[in-house]
């Protein structure tokens, strides 16, 4: 049976507010206060909770190396996908961390230990018929992680908004000229934005003239967010102008690829509020 139309699933557990450094700015109340927010707005009570699971070493070596895996353990909650593809709800928000589009095939990067959204395509293109999954990254860092793990692969087709100014992190990627290769060229799209301070208009311009013509002809059975809000405005490491709206604005032109099928995974943002 098809999901209710508009029906969103949500991914949280409390097990994630577990992990904490003293002073780190990835810290529990990124989820906790999101959570929360979402619970005083009366939305949660209109979503579906989807439980999550921990990760099998097959679904993990799809995206990591052996050695990766054995160094990290680490809690996978994101069943958002089998529960988009399923039909169970028509989209879904895992609230999780920490983050992972910085974590590469076999390095811990950027407060990343594993690729959340990278396990969940590859989780993706394992089901029946999926063979075209795109990734969308607007947190204002560079996906570096996932554009490395797909870098040669035509299924995902990987694009990445984010700062590409001195010496922001990461550095030494995340420029246009980097499309992919092999089989994969064509397949990876960096908007590297040259300065920080860049909102709405920038987005949206970027979506407009650029990117929907790209997505429209890759065609997605499934589009996945990596949905960092370090972006917005007020967040102290992003430094730029990215509101509310604006956000809300980027996820509706992507629900109108894949039939609306649209897994938004958080990423980063540390301004809990």
């Amino acid at each position: 049976m098809p999901a209710p139309r508009g029906s969103c699933g949500v991914v949280y557990d409390a097990v994630m507010e577990l992990h904490m450094r003293e002073g780190h700015p990835e810290h529990p109340n990124r989820i906790k206060e999101l959570s929360s927010r979402l619970e005083r707005e009366g939305l949660l009570s209109k979503c579906t909770r989807l439980t999550p699971k921990l990760a099998t070493d097959e679904e993990l070596l799809k995206c990591h190396s052996r050695a990766h895996i054995d160094r990290v353990d680490g809690l996978y909650s994101n069943p958002a996908v089998c529960a988009v593809l399923s039909g169970q709800v028509s989209s879904a928000f895992a609230i999780v961390r920490p983050p992972g589009h910085h974590a590469e095939s076999q390095e811990l990067m950027g407060f990343c230990f594993f690729n959340n959204v990278a396990v969940a395509a590859h989780a993706a293109l394992e089901q029946p018929g999926v063979e075209r999954v795109l990734i969308l990254d607007w947190d204002i860092h560079h996906g570096n992680g996932t554009q490395q793990i797909f870098l040669q692969d035509p299924r995902v087709l990987f694009v990445s908004l984010h700062r590409r100014d001195g010496n922001f992190y990461p550095e030494g990627c995340g420029f246009a000229e980097e499309v992919g290769t092999g089989p994969g060229r064509g397949f990876n799209v960096n908007v590297p934005w040259s300065s920080k301070g860049m909102g709405d208009a920038d987005y949206m311009a970027a979506f407009d003239l650029l990117l929907q013509p790209i997505i429209e002809q890759f065609d997605p059975q499934l589009v996945l967010i990596s949905a960092g809000f370090d972006a917005a405005d007020g967040d102290f490491l992003g430094l730029c102008r990215v509101s509310p709206a604006g956000f809300a604005a980027m996820t509706q032109r992507l629900q109108q690829h894949a039939g609306g099928k649209v897994v938004a995974v958080l990423e980063g943002g540390y301004v809990p509020r």
